[in-house]
């Protein structure tokens, strides 16, 4: 029996119009050349043995064919920062004429026929083949290069995520590739548990959400003249992902009227497809495509109810000893070193079910235990916040057997039936502040926010009052509706740590491997091993787990050499394994406007995530892989199987840092994050921090901020269960002020 999907999540095209991309009939023809040239039609003896049809199609396609290089196109119009847009589009156009192409293809565009030059389209394939692989080396205008880096990412991630009506993609066989749409989830929860408590703004008009609003015991006041809604509460919550999901939970529970605003839309276990193209458009800021200005980083951020919880990699990690030491005695935040806050991280155990057994371990972890064992390195288990049976490799796009307690399943719940509302579609524009001229010596006060919702048919504002106003929209989203609200504390936006990581790859046959599955099949993090500086200091450089990937965004992130060879690693798609070295960053960046984000390794995070690339490298080898590589652009590998360890060293020796395509060398490395802390830093005083220990303002009474923001440093490890502590102590705190 095939399962029904939320409408959002399906496949299949659903626009009624024509594109919006404005891209020009030139700059489309440059566009679907340059798509067939990164993915092109190969004949069969390119194969080796005797292909399935399944493979042969495969091998015959394009990336120039309908409807990828619109659809490319689409994602650069609407999700690209500014200037990605312009570069894309300049360097299409300049590559549609003939001198531009000239100017940018050199001796290749020629032609010993008239008009002697040609426009890039019209070139051969074998030679914009060549101009591609010189682009992708260049390391002097690298504004160019960044120019077909992004169109190689978003044309082959929309290549391998593009899903028909019946959620398949002609690709996904040859490549051993499902999503198991055919599945019968009878014991899949079938209620919405949030939905006595919901309003769902987009399916709302004018004349029903007043109604709506109403029903949901809000008292709501229109002021058509201010083309306002006024509502009042005790409390309201920007965001309900791991900090505003608790804050949520604890204020409702203790006796407060609570309203909480969240931008994305609500799905439970039902509704999920697990089709990587409309899972991660819905769920994902930005739709998944969030890189930073310069390039250099990928960024993964929750954008639904339930936040990173409804998205994240299930890993249930209780922050670190001596990360609170240091929090606690070198910032000066006695929060951290007290009792509380370990009752705390029990008390968010305990509700969201975290478990650290499991029953059956996927393919991916079954290679980094054997690969650690072999080489005498310690596995740690990864608590996870589900049962120890749960083997879903999915997560990432929404669970859906229902078995991770995310904020959707468990606090936001409970926040429900204490009497909490919450807006979905609704997006917070700003802070209603005020000048202060009595309370606790703070120059402004917070009466409230003003928020919008994202539905086009509702044109008046929402104005919601309350005594306390909670941003707990996550590390990226925070700093900048306090900066647009006119909050002024210097460290607002400073100080954001990502936890970067980088990728290895390792490839096992089916034929000759003692491990069964695929790589996208199991838990996703169900082990760990860390990186430590030497046996006798237990310094951890970074640590080691493994990583989801759909096969667009694998196809995305992997190296580029060729059209053939790109062909060849996807064909190992399913029996690669990938594994991620990440680390708990000095560097830092900042975000002041929402979508920009600029970032900056410090010379110890390049060598730490130098260190977790090598071991990580070395697992796979030991595990049994008989390929291994890194996702650095010249597609560094070696044949490892028998491998001797001088040439394994000289190998090893050859991972270079990650510096990304917009730097002036020739050998680059996209690197990612899913994690986002410390944008809104605690301090002990307005000149280390913008909130206090209690998470309120600096700058503003009845502010406060629970989510990853105000964490002071990065965790390094995954930050789930530290911001929901940390969220459950400011909130208890709230609690106990409101009720005085």
């Amino acid at each position: 029996m095939r399962r029904e999907y939320h409408q959002l999540l399906r496949g299949g095209r659903r626009r009624e119009d024509k594109y919006s991309h404005g891209f020009s009939s030139g700059e489309m023809l440059s566009l679907g050349s340059i798509c067939e040239v990164l993915f092109p039609p190969l004949p069969l003896n390119s194969t080796e043995g005797h292909p399935s049809e399944a493979v042969q199609r495969f091998y015959q396609s394009s990336g120039s064919q309908f409807p990828v290089p619109d659809e490319a196109a689409e994602l650069v119009a609407k999700r690209g920062l500014v200037e990605a847009l312009i570069l894309v589009r300049a360097v299409l156009l300049i590559l549609s004429t003939r001198l531009g192409t000239l100017l940018l293809c050199g001796s290749l565009s020629l032609s010993n026929k008239w008009p002697f030059i040609n426009n890039f389209s019209s070139i051969s394939l074998e030679k914009r083949e060549k101009i591609l692989q010189r682009w992708f080396r260049h390391s002097l205008l690298t504004p160019i290069r960044l120019a077909f880096v992004y169109i190689k990412f978003l044309s082959l991630y929309t290549f391998f995520t593009l899903a028909d009506e019946n959620s398949q993609n002609p690709a996904w066989e040859a490549i051993g590739y499902h999503t198991n749409t055919d599945e019968n989830h009878s014991k899949v929860p079938k209620e919405r548990p949030l939905q006595k408590g919901m309003v769902e703004t987009m399916q709302e008009t004018e004349s029903t959400l007043v109604q709506s609003l109403t029903q949901k015991g809000l008292e709501v006041i229109e002021l058509p003249e201010q083309k306002l809604y006024k509502i009042k509460c005790d409390v309201v919550v920007v965001g309900s992902g791991c900090g505003g999901g608790v804050a949520a939970a604890v204020l409702a529970g203790s006796g407060h009227k609570v309203v909480v605003l969240e931008k994305g839309n609500y799905f439970t276990a039902t509704d999920y497809s697990s089709l990587e193209g409309p899972s991660m458009n819905q769920l994902f800021e930005s739709g998944g495509v969030l890189p930073t200005v310069d390039g250099n980083m990928m960024i993964l951020a929750g954008s639904t109810v339930g936040g990173g919880s409804a998205v994240n990699w299930s890993a249930s990690i209780k922050t670190p000893n001596s990360v609170l030491r240091e929090w606690a005695e070198d910032h000066k935040l006695p929060l951290f070193g007290s009792s509380q806050y370990l009752s705390a991280m029990d008390a968010v155990c305990e509700r969201i079910g975290v478990t650290d057994s499991c029953t059956e371990e996927g393919f991916q972890n079954q290679v980094l235990r054997k690969g650690c064992e072999n080489l005498g390195l310690k596995v740690h288990i990864v608590p996870r916040n589900s049962s120890e049976n749960h083997y879903c490799g999915s997560c990432s796009y929404g669970c859906r057997s229902g078995d991770k307690k995310g904020t959707d399943s468990t606090w936001l719940v409970d926040a429900v039936n204490s009497g909490a509302v919450i807006l979905t579609g609704c997006k917070a524009e700003k802070f209603l502040l005020k000048k202060n001229s009595h309370g606790r010596g703070k120059r402004k006060k917070c009466l409230g926010v003003i928020a919008r919702t994202l539905n086009k048919t509702i044109r008046n504002r929402i104005q919601i009052e309350a005594k306390v106003t909670i941003s707990a929209c996550g590390s990226l989203l925070t700093p900048p509706l306090m900066i647009s609200s006119g909050l002024k504390n210097k460290h607002i936006g400073q100080n954001l740590h990502l936890h970067p990581v980088a990728m290895v790859w390792g490839y096992f046959p089916e034929f000759n491997s003692e491990f069964k599955g695929k790589s996208y099949e199991g838990g996703i993090i169900t082990s760990m091993n860390k990186v430590v500086s030497s046996e006798e200091d237990s310094q951890v450089r970074a640590i080691i787990e493994t990583a989801a990937f759909g096969p667009g965004s694998f196809a995305a992130l992997c190296p580029w050499e060729s059209g053939l060879d790109m062909k060849r690693r996807i064909m190992k798609y399913a029996r690669t394994v990938h594994l991620f070295a990440m680390v708990r960053d000095e560097g830092f960046g900042k975000v002041k406007v929402e979508g920009r984000i600029s970032y900056n390794l410090s010379e110890n995070d390049k060598e730490n995530i130098k260190a977790g690339v090598r071991q990580a490298l070395r697992i796979l080898i030991a595990a049994g892989a008989v390929e291994v590589g890194t996702y650095r652009s010249d597609g560094q590998r070696i044949k490892s199987k028998g491998i001797k360890e001088k040439e394994l060293e000289e190998f090893l020796n050859s991972v270079s840092g990650a510096e990304g395509p917009k730097a002036l060398v020739e050998k680059w490395t996209v690197t990612g994050t899913a994690h986002q802390m410390g944008s809104c830093r605690m301090g002990r005083s307005e000149k280390e921090g913008v909130v206090d220990e209690n998470g309120e303002g600096w700058e503003a009474e009845s502010l406060f901020v629970c989510d990853g923001s105000v964490l002071p440093t990065a965790v390094g490890v995954n930050p789930m269960i530290t911001i929901q502590s940390t969220a459950y102590c400011i909130s208890k705190k709230i609690a106990e002020s409101l009720g005085k």
